[in-house]
């Protein structure tokens, strides 16, 4: 019995023994299973890694091809001439622009305008000859193929307005590469507008010459385009646009409204214009005070100084600011706006690209260019005792400057334009003997002073990320009516409360 009971205990130990080193060995499996399974996935996990650095580097190698190499970079200008080398055009700056957002904003309501300017076109188109008929009045002619600009210059203009304008197009065509359809035009950079519409009535309708201009009038066709002053204007002293606009916002928001100097401010040159010359009598005399304070701007002794003393933003100070016409529309009513002031505008003949936009009493108060002294004061004088009122007006004037004159709209504004007019083309666009290929390199590079300076200062160095604004559909005749009678409207109230004004002034005994 001994035997058996130390038999069966020896077996219970052995059987012990080799469940234990069984058990040993499926936790030792169990532990290399998992150190296996461990080294797989790191292993996995690194080669991941490789695939997904390699996909990252081939990405970058697609989109580092001048197609589409602009995301993260810019382009400052490559000044590579040498004693024996001349200026050439960079060919690194991309030839296209893949944007990230898809999404367009609106453009500003004032772009519909685009529609009504090239509306004698709408029907028969642009023809070879029709464009040649137009470039009697041009000084020079631009052409846009393949991405590239070309320019036929035929006579010199003013000053260096041809050369902003050109710089201006070119720098179009670096925001948005690939995107500037082909197209020929011609430009005129004289003050006044010339297609006169009473030239081209009945049969000659379809034959209006098509010409981009600065300005235009109710009685003009000329096709309007912003002005070279966006980008600079040296002969006076005038720093590109965005940073004007910037130092004058800065500067005008130094000083608080009720702080400003309640009366109507302006200085320029008044001998270009008869309308100018009659707002000089506007100053207060012994007998009135007109609430005008204005001044003579000496046009060569500014020029003589390089109008160093001339600086726009220090000309804010005031809670209101005259806007009157010179030889034909100022490029000063921009800068005039953006001065958080009221702008009381001398009633203008001409218009530019965006002020057929303003509505009176929100966006400015209108002034007759008859009635200009009795006018200011009323205005003036309304102003101050009702300051939120005009202090609203103001910051609204100001508002549509800084919001909807950006410069990202001058560019979209040009987009639009020259895209809708290449639409109506109705012939090959080719470049002429004697145009010449420009780029922003051959312009700015060889120029030196101001010229340069403000090339510099307003060059485009990368292709825009977002798309132009969304541009929005042309008015309906009953539509346009409509606004532009609300304007009208506006515009004789604010008459109706002067004539009260001075009705009341002058049943008061007089001291």
């Amino acid at each position: 019995m001994g035997e058996g009971k130390d038999g069966r205990g020896a077996n219970l130990k052995d059987c012990s023994r080799a469940a234990s080193t069984t058990k040993t060995w499926r936790i030792s499996c169990t532990v290399l299973l998992f150190l296996l399974v461990f080294l797989l996935s790191a292993v996995f996990i690194s080669w991941m890694d490789k695939s997904t650095s390699g996909l990252l580097i081939l990405k970058t190698t697609i989109t580092g091809s001048r197609e589409d190499s602009s995301r993260n970079f810019t382009y400052p200008l490559n000044c590579s001439a040498t004693a024996s080398v001349p200026q050439t055009c960079p060919g690194n700056y991309p030839t296209k622009h893949r944007t990230e957002n898809s999404y367009a904003e609106a453009c500003p309501e004032y772009f519909r305008w685009i529609h009504e300017d090239l509306r004698p076109w709408k029907g028969a188109g642009i023809t070879r000859e029709i464009l040649e008929s137009s470039k009697e009045h041009a000084h020079f002619r631009l052409v846009i193929l393949d991405g590239k600009a070309y320019v036929d210059k035929y006579r010199n203009s003013f000053q260096t307005r041809d050369v902003f304008t050109i710089w201006g197009i070119l720098q179009l065509l670096r925001m948005y590469p690939g995107k500037v359809p082909d197209l020929e035009l011609m430009f005129n950079c004289a003050d006044y507008p010339v297609i006169l519409k009473r030239d081209y009535e009945g049969s000659k309708a379809a034959t209006v010459p098509p010409l981009f201009h600065y300005c235009g009038l109710n009685t003009t066709m000329d096709i309007i385009f912003p002005d070279w002053s966006f980008w600079g204007w040296p002969e006076v002293n005038i720093r590109p646009w965005e940073g004007t606009l910037g130092a004058i916002e800065e500067k005008a928001g130094k000083t608080r409204w009720k702080d400003k100097v309640p009366f109507a401010y302006w200085k320029g040159n008044p001998v270009v214009a008869q309308t100018r010359l009659d707002l000089m009598k506007c100053n207060g005399t012994p007998e009135i005070d007109w609430k005008a304070r204005l001044y003579t701007r000496d046009w060569r002794q500014a020029t003589a100084e390089g109008f160093k003393d001339s600086n726009l933003e220090d000309q804010c100070t005031h809670r209101y600011k005259i806007y009157v016409e010179g030889s034909a529309w100022s490029v000063s009513e921009k800068y005039i706006l953006a001065c958080d002031a009221v702008t009381l505008m001398i009633t203008p003949e001409y218009y530019d690209h965006f002020t057929r936009g303003m509505v009176p009493m929100e966006h400015y108060w209108p002034i007759r260019p008859d009635k200009k002294c009795r006018d200011i004061k009323f205005a003036v004088e309304w102003g101050n005792n009702h300051t939120e009122e005009a202090q609203r007006i103001g910051e609204s004037g100001s508002r549509f400057i800084s919001e909807s004159l950006k410069m990202k709209y001058v560019y979209d504004f040009m987009f639009h334009l020259l895209n809708e007019y290449a639409k109506l083309l109705k012939f090959d666009v080719e470049v002429p003997p004697g145009a010449v290929e420009l780029c922003s390199e051959l312009m700015a590079c060889p120029a030196g002073g101001l010229i340069r300076k403000f090339m510099t200062e307003s060059v485009v160095e990368s292709p825009s990320d977002t798309l132009p604004c969304s541009l929005p559909p042309p008015y309906e005749a009953l539509e346009l009516r409509a606004f532009m009678e609300r304007k009208e409207s506006v515009t004789r109230q604010v008459e109706k409360w002067e004539s009260e004004f001075w009705q009341n002034l002058e049943k008061k005994p007089q001291k």
